[in-house]
């Protein structure tokens, strides 16, 4: 059950604040975003506490904060837990313009806030993220963070194709009627909220605008790294998959319909992306190899890197897993490009499916020796990193025959069928 103060107008802007036991760190923040919003901030705004399945005492401070301010801030109590619940359900009864959701901790700087409302306000954009990963952000973070944070959006573009830089950042904002239209699609109710409402918007043709953020990392941040990063790869292959099938409707909201290519079984382009010809480039034997292997080389210094930071805090297999897909993905998106000469987004998603399960080859070799190696009572890192060096080199071979025969080309080895080049002229904006 729900227990909301009332207010004394509509709001212009509704800004969200969800939490989950954060009984330390609730009072300061809002009373420090209070302030702002009082110290000239040129926007009637309204501050919604949404307390999403605490255990402590964060209620109770909610409803004292809301007390103290009435007209300024309001408290909701919803039982369940999940940022992307709690959005959810604040999002899509609110009567405000302008919708938007910080989080508690305000490791984002709040001087971004106008920033990022005002394209909304003014009609230029339809969503507004902050990005911790553009040119003009200042961000102070350790690196387990700032790896997992560019590996995670450079998987997006290589997997879902987006064009924004920075899916998770806890600063965004929307219209309402594009709230309206995108949070029925939406099924993630947790971490994976943000990315899967992005990827819809852009794929409706809506014009993202990125704000560069000051940024500093919460030490006591309660983001329980491990389980989300698996949910979040769960979310990017249902909706990869959703979108791939056709099972996933996005309207068209920006104005351009999607066109369908011909000679692609009836694969629709999304919203927002104009289609012109583009045959893929024939490449022989002698030219694919060399390409291949530099790729595989940069791919397993890659793997290295990504597996020694992972393992610092994740079991072995854990991170091999992890620093194996990011690397995979990465390594399909290369080859389809440089050593088979595909162009275009046409069968990228077919492609990066294909090619997960040619580097599924990698997977099972690589845990089999780690496995094999802490059977015989092997725990040495510089035994680990060797024994997995070994095991990815011999799944190279393998994995090049898949490329040619199947993920890329057809039995044979022959050059993949032609495929257009795809440009966007509407979606995100940098």
């Amino acid at each position: 059950m729900n227990e909301i103060s009332q207010l004394d107008a509509t709001p212009l802007i509704e800004i969200v604040v969800p939490v989950r036991n954060e009984v330390r760190d609730l009072a300061p923040s809002v009373r420090r975003l209070v302030g702002y919003l009082r110290d000239g901030f040129p926007c009637l705004a309204q501050v919604t506490i949404a307390d999403n399945g605490s255990t402590d005492g964060t209620w109770t401070v909610a409803q004292s904060l809301a007390a103290s301010f009435p007209g300024v801030v309001r408290a909701v109590c919803l039982d369940l837990p999940g940022r992307g619940r709690a959005l959810h359900a604040v999002w899509s009864a609110s009567d405000a313009d302008v919708l938007a959701y910080l989080d508690v901790d305000l490791s984002t700087g709040l001087n971004a806030l106008l920033p990022l409302v005002a394209p909304l306000l003014s009609g230029h954009s339809d969503v507004a993220i902050g990005t911790r990963l553009a040119r003009g952000s200042r961000v102070i973070r350790g690196a387990k963070r700032e790896v997992i944070s560019r590996g995670y959006n450079l998987l997006l573009r290589v997997t879902l194709g987006v064009g924004f830089s920075d899916a998770q950042c806890g600063f965004k904002a929307l219209r309402a009627a594009a709230a309206r239209e995108l949070l029925p699609l939406v099924s993630d109710t947790s971490w994976f909220f943000d990315t899967e409402l992005l990827v819809l918007a852009e794929r409706a043709g809506l014009r993202i605008h990125e704000v560069p953020v000051d940024w500093i990392d919460d030490p006591d941040s309660r983001v329980d790294i491990v389980p989300t990063v698996l949910a979040d790869l769960r979310g990017i292959c249902r909706v990869g998959w959703g979108l791939l099938r056709g099972r996933l409707k996005v309207p068209s909201l920006g104005g351009t319909s999607g066109l369908a290519l011909g000679g692609t079984s009836g694969l629709a382009v999304s919203p927002g992306l104009a289609v012109s010809p583009g045959p893929a480039v024939s490449r022989g034997l002698a030219w694919q190899l060399p390409r291949f292997a530099a790729i595989g080389l940069a791919s397993t210094l890659a793997y290295l890197v990504l597996y020694l930071l992972l393992r610092g805090f994740m079991p072995a297999q854990a991170a091999n897993l992890a620093a194996l897909l990011l690397t995979a993905v990465g390594n399909t998106a290369a080859n389809r490009r440089v050593t088979f000469g595909v162009r275009g987004r046409v069968g990228a998603g077919r492609h990066q499916f294909r090619g997960l399960i040619a580097f599924g080859a990698g997977l099972a070799l690589t845990s089999g020796a780690l496995a094999a190696l802490h059977a015989f009572g092997h725990s040495g890192r510089v035994i680990e990193v060797a024994v997995l060096v070994a095991a990815n080199l011999a799944a190279t071979l393998l994995r090049f025959a898949l490329y040619r025969s199947w993920v890329f080309g057809t039995p044979g080895g022959s050059s993949p069928a032609p495929v257009g080049v795809i440009s966007r002229t509407t979606g995100s904006t940098r």
